[in-house]
């Protein structure tokens, strides 16, 4: 560890900063090594990660002294928040601006923020189209990440920008399910427009090839993505390779989708719904060739499928609800 650079990854055990820990782990030539930030050392992930070599240390995003103790000696800091933990996008703020303000006190040569765009940007303030959320946000787990790129103005950042992770079709539950009839289906305020998705994996392993880059990504944004499809494409794709039915795409109107009560409802149709209204200026800010240029193991949609099939069977067919005794 004493003769390798530092590089401490926040959210080591979640999608994002797990598979960045697996691309530094799976690569001990590299010239780094893994420092995973964790609020509970005592998970299965992060024992994972400590048994494969890494320095698990104890911080918590809401707190900014023990991020600072964290952050102390490394040579650079990979930052992301999950608001699907609080669905607020001003907590998000305060612990982005956590993470930059510890980074600072700590010296990294370099930090990469895991962010997205300002949906605000693409309507005017008095656009109707899909209504505001926590008073002043439309997609507020983009827009308060785009706000939060201001604190890490004057540090030695990379702005990375991500797409739809395909893995929320098992671990949001958006996978296909059965209908009355039998067959396959799901439902999406995505009209015929394409959805920017990649494999969260391949997120980490992109911010692995930024970080060996060096100087070169220092003070640029870089979109990336695995695929631009449609839902009807990555259902034909999802039937081929599953080895199921046609899967029927109920192309349901955003206005629909926000009323469907799951948390999280509002926030995820205004999303898809800048996905699929603004689909051309989503997908000019992400590309995979770049994706591919910084992770030559990029997968495509069909891969994803089939490296995580059994996972998205459980989610096509999950096991029905014990009845309570």
């Amino acid at each position: 560890m004493a003769d390798k650079k530092i590089i401490a990854v926040v959210g080591s055990t979640g999608a994002q900063g797990g598979g960045l820990c697996e691309a530094i782990l799976s690569d001990p030539s590299g010239g780094f090594a893994c420092r995973a930030i964790t609020r509970d050392p005592s998970k299965d992930k992060a024992k994972a990660l400590a048994a494969k070599g890494a320095e698990v240390v104890k911080a918590d995003l809401d707190d900014v002294e023990s991020l600072k103790k964290a952050f102390a000696g490394a040579y650079a800091v990979y930052g992301v928040t999950n608001f699907w933990e609080h669905f607020s996008g001003e907590k998000e703020k305060v612990q982005a601006k956590n993470i930059a303000d510890a980074a600072k006190a700590a010296g990294v040569k370099h930090v990469i923020w895991s962010t997205l765009e300002d949906t605000r940007d693409l309507m005017k303030a008095d656009d109707k189209r899909m209504p505001m959320l926590q008073e002043k946000y439309r997609v507020p787990h983009f827009d308060a990440k785009a706000e939060a790129n201001a604190s890490f103005q004057g540090l030695p950042s990379t702005f990375l920008v991500t797409s739809f992770y395909w893995d929320n079709l098992y671990s949001f539950g958006l996978a296909p399910k059965k209908g009355a009839d039998g067959q396959y289906e799901w439902t999406f305020p995505m009209g015929t427009s394409k959805l920017a998705g990649i494999a969260a994996e391949d997120i980490g392993k992109v911010a692995y090839g930024i970080f060996k880059a060096g100087h070169e990504y220092i003070g640029k944004t870089v979109g990336i993505v695995g695929e631009n499809l449609t839902l009807h494409e990555m259902g034909e794709k999802l039937s081929k390779g599953m080895g199921v039915g046609p899967i029927r795409y109920n192309a349901v109107d955003a206005d629909a989708y926000r009323g469907f009560g799951f948390p999280g409802a509002d926030e995820m149709g205004n999303m898809f719904q800048v996905y699929r209204d603004f689909d051309k200026e989503c997908m000019g800010a992400r590309s995979a060739d770049v994706a591919r240029k910084l992770n030559p193991q990029l997968q495509n949609f069909d891969q994803f499928i089939a490296k995580n099939k059994s996972k998205i069977e459980g989610a096509m067919n999950p096991a029905p609800a014990k009845a309570e005794a």
